[in-house]
């Protein structure tokens, strides 16, 4: 009789407590299914928020954003395209707030705006999408960093890196750009997968891929509880450069040694490359050609030096063009024709070509996006270390 006490006690407060749980939840909405990719690459979006009076869809495939209808469940929805298959950032303007999508989970590591991923799939595979290859592993490193900070790493490791104990590879220092952080070459740039498929086709050696944050001014801030430093004011001005070498102080005395310590890497310049995209690329040049015995491949993606740095601060890879042409297995430079830096970029081609320094360039369409840079990774990682 004892023990049925008990047990109706139990019963009851297990009911209890799962009647708590149940009020305590917050109100439900219908389920809402963005982004919904149809098969003639339309897109369709939907946004539930019965409260607002305008919501509009912003993406890098239009031009402006565009309006959004509400239906009588409060959900909003556009569907626009056909577009062209690729990785996409958007988001939603509600109210004239910029808002992620909150029924996608793919999203766009930044410091600054939060977007959502929209992945529009080819009709044949496109280089950064998932194969049935060989995968490597991707790893999130932190390290002893300037100012006693810990500095944060993304790193793609080969597909059999693990097998064989005894094999090491070499590495590829990848940057990426203004506001961005470790993640995005990553979640953006896809560079695990695109690696895992040009190494599977035998178009690319098998290497690893560090991937830095490229902000360390922000990093101090965020953990010694200052206030995050506002963006140089211009990527020549002063504190931008100053801003470059902190950078480059931090690669080269506490990256490499890391990476070099705790994987299995070729320790010499021919078996290590750097590149980066936008800030990433000028961080690129400006430790590469401040450490020319370091590197032997250098991939600048959508940036560029000034004449006048150059003249002020790297006369030597200039002044001796032959030197600086044996050194480089590599110097690559990779620009977009509606990019903002495409002016300045090609100033920059057009000196180097009067020096007699030597390179490789590749003029795209398009502009200062992501979509370019993984053409320029995957056009300059069928050329490294062999």
């Amino acid at each position: 009789m004892q023990e049925k006490s008990v047990t109706r006690l139990l019963l009851l407060l297990v009911m209890f407590c799962i009647s708590n749980y149940a009020i305590s939840q917050p109100p439900r909405g219908p389920l809402v299914i963005s982004p919904q990719i149809h098969p003639d690459k339309k897109v369709t979006f939907r946004y539930q928020a019965p409260s607002a009076k305008e919501v509009k869809f912003s993406a890098q495939f239009e031009k402006a954003p565009v309006a959004m209808i509400k239906d009588t469940a409060g959900i909003w929805s556009v569907t626009v395209g056909p577009v062209k298959p690729d990785i996409y950032p958007y988001n939603f303007v509600v109210d004239g707030i910029s808002v992620m999508d909150p029924a996608n989970v793919a999203f766009f590591p930044n410091e600054r705006f939060k977007a959502s991923l929209v992945d529009i799939p080819g009709e044949t595979p496109l280089i950064h999408a998932m194969r049935d290859v060989p995968h490597g592993s991707v790893t999130y490193e932190y390290y002893p960093s300037v100012s006693g900070t810990t500095g944060s790493l993304v790193v793609y490791t080969p597909p059999g890196y693990d097998k064989d104990a005894s094999k090491k590879y070499p590495v590829f220092y990848l940057i990426s750009g203004t506001t961005d952080t470790e993640e995005t070459w990553f979640k953006v740039g896809r560079t695990n997968v695109i690696l895992d498929n040009l190494i599977a086709e035998g178009k690319a050696k098998p290497m690893i891929v560090v991937m830095p944050y490229g902000n360390v001014e922000a990093r101090i801030a965020a953990q010694k509880g200052g206030p995050k430093p506002a963006d140089p004011m211009g990527r020549e001005s002063e504190e931008a450069i100053t801003r470059a070498k902190t950078f480059e102080a931090d690669l080269m005395q506490n990256v490499l040694p890391y990476i070099e310590k705790n994987y299995r890497t070729i320790n010499n310049k021919d078996n290590r490359a750097i590149g980066g995209f936008s800030r990433g690329g000028g961080q690129t040049l400006r430790t590469a050609f401040s450490n020319m015995d370091k590197f032997s491949w250098v991939c600048c993606y959508s940036a560029y030096l000034s004449p006048k740095e150059m003249e002020s601060s790297y006369k030597p890879i200039y002044e001796n063009a032959s030197r600086t042409n044996q050194q480089l297995k590599l110097f690559w430079i990779s620009v977009g024709t509606d990019d903002f830096l495409y002016k300045s970029t090609v100033e920059f081609m057009d000196f180097l070509k009067a020096k007699n320094v030597n390179y490789k360039s590749l003029v795209t369409d398009g502009g200062h996006t992501w979509m370019n840079t993984k053409v320029y990774l995957t056009q300059t990682a069928q050329l490294l270390f062999k």
